[in-house]
């Protein structure tokens, strides 16, 4: 037996659903099924090739492999700066306004240490991403959970927040484009998350990694569109999904500069940030030609529709998405309050693996995620092996 304990930080993180069906997925492929991944939101598609032509470029600049430290990396925020002023109409400040992040998930878990005193309260979507949960609980803060149900439209109503919870609140998380119910917030929504924030003297965060997965000409606002002077809030963004650099690990945060520098003292006695080849990637693709992003949506946008499709023809309705690059799909009877039982069973029966909606928190139980990361062909095998599982 070990002579030392671990933090009681660590006690909320022991187990989750996603561990679960990793362990599923595992099992399947050792008793010798092909499994068809829909589980994980990871982009099967490549990097634009001309972000990995300027990444391949620095490695052969020796003065590329140091350590790169926060005012090296004032050109990605120049171009990031741009990038957004051009996207949004709204100008921000690079020096002060903009952050270089590993993910936009360095961010989101950070800033509750950032914000949050032990013991103060962050409101969080139900369902949501669970990463959200996880910095809160090692800031040691506590979560109340906002339902978010497709009766609102995938919106939560902060009316129904009790006074005694809001006097201990420091944060609201939100994210739109949402995952995952597939949601997007009209803009009239986010003045109002900002004006509730303002009175309450909250800090807005806001989880932004689909600004460019909206169809069928749906635009995504910025939260920004509702905090013009960005008074109250804070903005995360990937190149994960709109440029598919998942594995480069680049994001950055804009917002209130207040914010924007805790999270600059964070990061100091934590990381040191990305290769600087990475970064030259990560300007090349902000600033360069963006067909490439109009690309990747007609992409998701084509594999929704043929898998909705393909399962329609087995009787199973799903909503049709109008962003992000998942279907939330109702479970059909009898899985209703089954989510993760269903999942566990699809893999193991048939190979394809999803996400169980109660992964994503209670309000999530009944539905389940499927992330559309393969081609036509693949699609419609899950689909195929699906309908099977649903008539045996």
């Amino acid at each position: 037996m070990p002579n030392f304990r671990l933090s009681q930080r660590l006690a909320p993180l022991q187990r989750n659903v996603f561990a679960d069906m990793d362990r599923a997925k595992a099992a399947a492929i050792a008793a010798g099924q092909e499994v068809i991944d829909l589980s994980l939101g990871s982009s099967d598609l490549p990097a634009p090739d001309h972000v990995v032509a300027a990444i391949a470029a620095s490695l052969q600049d020796p003065s590329s492999h140091g350590y790169l430290l926060h005012q090296g990396t004032l050109p990605f925020r120049q171009a990031a700066a741009a990038w957004y002023e051009r996207k949004f109409g709204l100008g921000v400040d690079p020096e002060t306004e903009v952050l270089l992040l590993i993910g936009s998930q360095e961010g989101t878990a950070h800033l509750p240490l950032a914000v949050m005193e032990p013991g103060e309260i962050a409101l969080l979507q139900d369902p949501g991403y669970p990463s959200h949960a996880g910095g809160v609980y090692l800031a040691g803060g506590d979560i109340y959970r906002l339902p978010t149900t497709a009766e609102r439209g995938f919106l939560p109503d902060f009316s129904t927040i009790p006074a005694e919870i809001l006097s201990r609140s420091r944060l609201l998380v939100l994210s739109y484009p949402h995952n995952p119910t597939t949601a997007i917030a009209p803009l009239a929504f986010f003045e109002e998350a900002v004006a509730f924030c303002r009175h309450h003297q909250l800090v807005l965060a806001h989880d932004f990694p689909y600004p460019d997965l909206g169809f069928d000409g749906v635009e995504v606002p910025s939260i920004f569109q509702a905090d013009r002077q960005r008074q109250q809030s804070i903005e995360f963004f990937s190149l994960s999904k709109s440029y598919n650099m998942g594995g480069f690990r680049v994001g950055f945060a804009i917002g209130n500069a207040e914010l924007i520098g805790a999270l600059r003292r964070l990061k100091a006695v934590v990381d040191f940030n990305q290769y600087q080849g990475i970064l030259a990637g990560a300007i090349a693709a902000l600033s360069g030609p963006q067909d490439c992003v109009e690309a990747t949506r007609q992409r998701f946008r084509d594999r929704r529709d043929i898998f909705i499709d393909a399962l329609a023809a087995t009787g199973w309705t799903i909503p049709k998405p109008v962003s992000t690059m998942y279907l939330w799909a109702p479970l059909p009877a009898p899985w209703q309050t089954r989510s993760l039982e269903f999942c566990e069973q699809l893999v193991a029966q048939t190979g394809v693996a999803a996400s169980p909606g109660i992964g994503f928190g209670d309000c999530g139980e009944g539905f389940v995620r499927f992330a559309l990361v393969h081609d036509r062909d693949r699609l419609e095998e899950a689909a195929r092996r699906i309908t099977q599982f649903l008539v045996s």
